[in-house]
Parts: C-alpha cells; sequence; structure tokens
C-alpha cells in the first residue's frame, strides 16, 4: 500500500499527486481531466477518462486453441466486459470451421452478441449491450422468476405425464443461462468502473460481491429445475410412480420452495433484514420435508424410488440456495442504520 502526502494550495484547496506509474498505464499527461467519485467509508475514486470509455477490445488467436477453448474464451471476454472481441487465425492461415461454429455457438448463448466483421482469417463479434438499460436488482429477480417458471413446468409435467411442459422448462435453460453470464458481465464492469455503479442501481460497489454470490446460488437453482424437467423427460410415462396424495405433498412442497427462493431474493435488493429471518424460519418448516415424504412411500421398485428421490433432493437444495442468499442479504441489509442497528 502507498501512501501520499496532502500538500495545500490555496486556502481552501488540497492536493495530492499522482502515482507516475499509474499516470503512465492509463495515458494520464498534464491537462487531461479525470473522474472523481466519491464512495462509503471515507473512499475516493479516481478515474482515468480511457477506463470511463469502456471500449475495450480483446484478441483471441484461435491457432493455439481447439473449439471449446475458443468458445469458452469469447463467454470469459464478454463476462470481463470486452466491447468487441476478435477471433483471429494465425498470420497466413484460415479459421476452419470448427472454430467458426464456436464463434456463432458463443453467439447464440450471450445477450447484446453479434459478428459485426467476418473475413477468412479473423471474425469480429460486438457486445451492443449497455449497462444503464438494466439494474442489478432487476435482472436478479428475472433469474429467480425464471428458475421458478422451469421449476414449476417440470413438476406439472411429472404430476401430469406431459412431456411438452418438461420441455418448455429446458428451452427455458438457455434463458436462465443468458441472464446469468450477463449480471457476471455488468458485475465485473461496474468493479471496473465504479462510475456504472449508480447506472446499476446501486448506491456504491459494496454489494457487488455479494450480488455475484446470489446470481450463482439462482443459476444452480435453474440447473435443480433443469434435473427435474430432465426427470419428467425421461421418466416412464413422464410422471412419478407415486399415488395422487404423495404427488401433491411434491407440489405443495415446491410452493414452498418457491417462496422461500422469492423473498431469499427480495431480502438482498431490498436489503430487508426482516424479510432475510423469515426466509430461515420458512426453510426451518420444511428442512426435513424431502426425508419425511420419503419415509411415507410405500415399497416400490428402486428406479422409481430413485427418480422421486431425486427429485425432493433438487427442491430441498434450490431452498438451501434460497438460504444462502438471505444470509448474503443479512450483510448487506446490516451495512446500514436501521432499525435494528445503529453504526458508529
Amino acid at each position: 500500500m502507498e501512501t501520499r502526502k496532502v500538500q495545500r494550495l490555496g486556502p481552501s484547496t488540497l492536493a495530492m499527486t499522482l502515482p507516475a506509474e499509474w499516470a503512465k498505464q492509463y495515458n494520464v499527461e498534464k491537462g487531461d481531466e479525470v473522474s472523481i467519485r466519491v464512495g462509503g467509508k471515507g473512499m475516493l475514486t479516481v478515474m482515468p477518462e480511457s477506463v470511463q470509455r469502456e471500449e475495450s477490445e480483446a484478441i483471441i488467436h484461435a491457432g493455439s486453441l481447439d473449439a471449446d477453448a475458443v468458445e469458452r474464451a469469447i463467454i470469459a471476454q464478454y463476462v470481463l466486459g470486452r466491447r468487441v472481441i476478435h477471433v483471429e487465425a494465425p498470420e497466413g492461415e484460415t479459421l476452419d470451421s470448427a472454430h467458426i461454429n464456436a464463434v456463432y455457438n458463443a453467439e447464440t448463448q450471450l445477450m447484446g452478441l453479434g459478428v459485426i466483421e467476418e473475413t477468412p482469417d479473423r471474425i469480429a463479434i460486438r457486445c451492443s449491450v449497455d449497462p444503464e438499460d438494466f439494474t442489478l436488482d432487476n435482472l436478479l429477480e428475472r433469474l429467480e422468476a425464471t428458475g421458478q417458471t422451469m421449476r414449476n413446468e417440470a413438476i406439472r409435467a411429472l404430476a401430469h405425464g406431459n412431456p411438452d411442459l418438461a420441455q418448455r422448462a429446458l428451452n427455458r435453460e438457455r434463458q436462465a443461462n443468458k441472464i446469468f453470464v450477463l449480471l457476471l458481465r455488468l458485475i465485473f464492469t461496474a468493479f471496473q468502473n465504479p462510475n456504472l455503479t449508480n447506472a446499476l442501481g446501486l448506491d456504491d460497489g459494496f454489494a457487488l460481491i455479494g450480488y455475484r454470490s446470489i446470481a450463482k446460488n439462482l443459476e444452480l437453482t435453474a440447473d435443480n429445475a433443469e434435473d427435474i424437467a430432465e426427470i419428467a423427460l425421461n421418466a416412464e410415462g413422464h410422471e412419478l410412480k407415486v399415488d395422487q396424495p404423495t404427488m401433491r405433498k411434491i407440489r405443495e412442497f415446491t410452493d414452498q420452495v418457491n417462496e422461500i427462493t422469492e423473498k431469499g431474493v427480495s431480502s438482498a435488493v431490498d436489503r430487508d433484514y426482516d424479510t432475510a429471518i423469515e426466509v430461515r424460519r420458512l426453510f426451518a418448516e420444511i428442512k426435513d420435508r424431502e426425508r419425511e415424504i420419503l419415509s411415507e412411500l410405500p415399497e416400490m421398485p428402486n428406479e422409481d424410488l430413485l427418480e422421486v428421490r431425486e427429485v425432493l433432493v433438487s427442491l430441498q437444495q434450490t431452498a438451501q440456495y434460497a438460504v444462502r442468499n438471505a444470509e448474503i442479504a443479512t450483510n448487506l441489509a446490516l451495512n446500514a442504520e436501521s432499525e435494528h442497528t445503529t453504526i458508529r
């Protein structure tokens, strides 16, 4: 950690010098303008103009990578906030069909990404996402709602033996993943450029690390819903081999899980400690529900029992992820003064 001495330049002006290495790295020279942002806990952030423009580009050298690695590299550069991503073949060579397909596969997975230039030896793709078009709170709520819709469709598919509902849930997984990766991009971008935090609906960058964890938990709950949909699609008759009273208990369990996941997210976006406490109370009521339903099942073939257990485990895990989100919400809520906390 480097320290600087504050000097007085006039009756009401204090000043300090900028580190020479930092100024050189960001091409800051005498007469240039920089942006100053005042944050919490006495933080003062100085941003050079080059960072504020947010027009960074990246070149992926495809010659040393296979198609899967190229696709992952594109997704990584998207998450890191690059505006334009180039995929290039080695000098004197052309991109092979596998690398070209990898570019277009990545494009379909990412929101706002499109090819803007293509030649035999290079492809350029550009992200048109404007951070000011979204708030992180809204995207978290959208991701939770998408996962909840997938979960409801998968359980209804099992209840009615309806493969179309199961397939509909599976089709939504791509949208859930797009929202998740977009969240990562905006979180990383705001971390690098604190000026964007207000545009994304945050007062400061304190919440970013918590939002990253919440987004991952919600992505995992969508995966749980996908697992249930896969069971519905592959099960004989596309339904669980249980009686109606048992199926009713599973649907009631699903409704309770839905309530917990929704409250887990709202406790975070609203910074509401009371709602976070409510999430933990609701989870305590159902923490043994998986075991209770399994214990009441009659004798059945192991394969059928395994399908029921996998559905219940997915629901239980989803509720546990909601509790994790409530724990993050507790940290966010108690970082400010409220009826519960006085900070000095």
